[in-house]
């Protein structure tokens, strides 16, 4: 039996629909309050029999920061997909997000090891790598440096990614997913929400870069390195690397929409960030734009995919390829 954390999330969604289309028998943890309807949402974009392939889903409720009820959904458990985290710029989250990100994946690393689960794969983030000098490309052995550039998220990642190392360091056979930003359609005001961005006529774009990937690639990545064994390592799964300006240029040439045409400034940003603080802080609202969302925005992040390519022969989605797609299924929820 295989357990999946974070099954009600974008990658989840997508790795539960890979699971049980390979007919494997597939545990998910959820919070008591999170809609699986999500999942079979995710699954009708693929598949004519959605509501069939989710029902062979065992749904539990358990939050990772609770141990008898990771314990108990551990009973019986052979594999574990740790994919669950919070995700988030916002200052208000950040206590929550380091403790949960970090002691979750304590918790379940612990687990794991106690009850002897043979294999384990962690789902991190191109965020715990390094920074390559000289705008070069990031690889698995770039190493994490501390920065104020590192954003909340970022940190908890890399701590949650330390207890992975260190569950190793015990016996735990587990591998080390960093996938770029994720790209997949469904959570239009979440995880997908840079698609309604365009749709609703985005004008901005930054002069920054970053890699991105399709959720599809990055679950096939997951079980292709499980079933291959390949404990001990990480490896980074980014399919290219864009401009900002390329990438919403792209989505707004599959939503017919234009592109974003007006350029904005590091030093716009910096500015942009302090107001909206503001404005949130006298409205009681949340900010649209925080310190770490134009940090991000603004910087040359690129990744290499050398490592996953050449040890499971693995080949990427082009990223025209997916954002083609997605917006397809974008239009066809919006467009009526």
């Amino acid at each position: 039996m295989i357990l999946v954390t974070g099954g009600t999330g974008l990658l989840g969604s997508h790795l539960l629909l890979n699971l049980v289309q390979s007919g494997k028998p597939v545990r998910a943890i959820k919070r008591a309050s999170s809609d699986t309807r999500m999942v079979s949402g995710i699954f009708s974009y693929y598949t004519p029999n959605p509501e069939e392939l989710a029902g062979k889903i065992q749904w539990v409720d358990a939050d990772l920061m609770d141990f008898g009820a990771v314990e108990d959904a551990l009973e019986g458990i052979t594999e574990i997909y740790h994919a669950a985290a919070i995700v988030s710029f916002y200052p208000k989250d950040h206590k929550a997000m380091l403790k949960v990100n970090i002691e979750g994946t304590a918790n379940l690393v612990n687990q794991a090891i106690g009850h002897q689960v043979g294999k384990f794969c962690y789902v991190s983030s191109v965020a715990t790598l390094g920074r390559a000098e000289n705008d070069g490309l990031s690889t698995e052995e770039t190493y994490w440096v501390p920065s104020r550039k590192n954003s909340v998220y970022s940190i908890s990642k890399y701590g949650a990614e330390r207890e992975v190392w260190r569950g190793m360091e015990e016996g735990l056979r587990a591998v080390i997913v960093s996938p770029s930003v994720i790209l997949g359609p469904g959570f239009w005001n979440d995880n997908s929400g840079l698609f309604r961005l365009v749709w609703e006529g985005l004008k901005y774009y930054t002069n920054g870069v970053n890699g991105y990937v399709d959720a599809r690639d990055v679950s096939q990545a997951m079980v292709g390195l499980m079933d291959n064994n390949l404990f001990g390592q990480r490896f980074i799964c980014s399919s290219e690397n864009l401009t900002y300006r390329d990438f919403f240029s792209t989505i707004a040439k599959h939503l017919h929409k234009p592109a974003p045409s007006v350029n904005v400034p590091m030093a716009l940003t910096s500015i942009a960030w302090r107001v909206e603080a503001v404005r949130a802080f006298l409205t009681g609202s949340k900010p649209e734009v925080t310190r770490e969302m134009a940090i991000t925005t603004t910087q040359h992040y690129t990744y290499s995919n050398e490592k996953i390519k050449r040890t499971i022969d693995f080949k990427f989605r082009s990223i025209e390829e997916s954002i083609g797609e997605i917006c397809g299924f974008f239009l066809k929820d919006h467009v009526r």
